[in-house]
């Protein structure tokens, strides 16, 4: 299963990242859409996993939750916009990832792209594919696709979309 993950578009999609999540299974959405349009342009591409950001207003708040923890290809992922990483888990999700690890955790919101794992939690992934929109500090825009393959994460793409401005 082919999976385009983006977070943090802040109402902005181009040419580029739709001609990048065409051919993906599903596309998950870390928080921060900005705006329904997003959501719902993205999901006629591939169908669409996703979290509510702390930007987001209640008609996305009532499409997309503030965490989606889901199975897909044998794969316990977990995914929420204001999350921390490994070491640094927000308080809002600590309890649950240390009683009930996922294999990959996703979060939004920083706008700084991480790979990490947690040694102390059964090697939980951590992605954050950064930010694909034009909106905050950060100064390249970015994504990520991969594939899922029997509950594992395989061929892991870092795509850089370009400056912000």
């Amino acid at each position: 299963m082919k999976i385009g993950l983006i977070s943090d578009t802040h109402s902005f999609l181009d040419d580029q990242i739709i001609r990048l999540l065409t051919g993906c299974d599903e596309i998950w959405h870390a928080g921060d859409f900005g705006s329904i349009e997003v959501s719902d342009r993205l999901n006629e591409i591939a169908p669409l996993r996703g979290v509510y950001g702390n930007i987001d207003d209640a008609t996305i708040r009532q499409v997309h939750p503030k965490v989606n923890r889901f199975l897909v290809e044998g794969l316990d992922v977990m995914m929420t916009h204001i999350g921390g990483y490994p070491g640094k888990y927000h308080p809002d999700v600590r309890n649950e990832i240390k009683a009930s690890p996922p294999q990959l955790y996703i979060t939004g919101h920083s706008h700084i792209l991480k790979v990490m794992t947690d040694k102390n939690l059964n090697n939980l992934l951590h992605l954050n594919p950064g930010a694909a929109g034009k909106h905050g500090f950060h100064t390249m825009r970015t994504m990520m696709r991969f594939d899922i393959n029997s509950g594992k994460v395989e061929n892991l793409q870092v795509i850089e979309l370009g400056k912000r401005a």
